[in-house]
């Protein structure tokens, strides 16, 4: 067992090749929106912005099953569960704080 990719609680840390392609991965998700950023005039900007936000989720899905090692199995489970958690408070933080700056710039600016 010399050669395992498992640590002492079972949970696996990965090997090179899936190390790998999740660096080949996240670089290809960075380079194509960096190149439509580069090249103006390619789409339109509200196109832009919705694109760099699609690559930025995909990217964080691969860093998270890559690097992170999340995934369905059941070493796994309490940790993608935190992570959820995790996801949707700073989702309502994040939206909730942007509704607040909204409202208030809405009614401060009426009048």
């Amino acid at each position: 067992m010399a050669n395992s990719n498992h640590s002492a609680g079972g949970a696996s840390h990965g090997s090179f090749k899936s190390y790998m392609v999740g660096f080949i991965l996240s670089v290809i998700l960075t380079v194509i929106p960096f190149g439509l950023v580069m090249v103006p005039g390619f789409m339109s900007k509200d196109a832009v912005l919705l694109t760099i936000l699609a690559f930025a989720v995909v990217q964080v899905i691969v860093h998270l099953i890559y690097f992170l090692h999340l995934d369905r199995s059941s070493e796994q489970r309490w940790n993608v569960i935190a992570f959820i958690f995790s996801a949707v408070i700073i989702a309502f933080l994040v939206g909730l704080s942007l509704w607040i700056m909204f409202s208030i710039h809405h009614f401060m600016m009426a009048k």
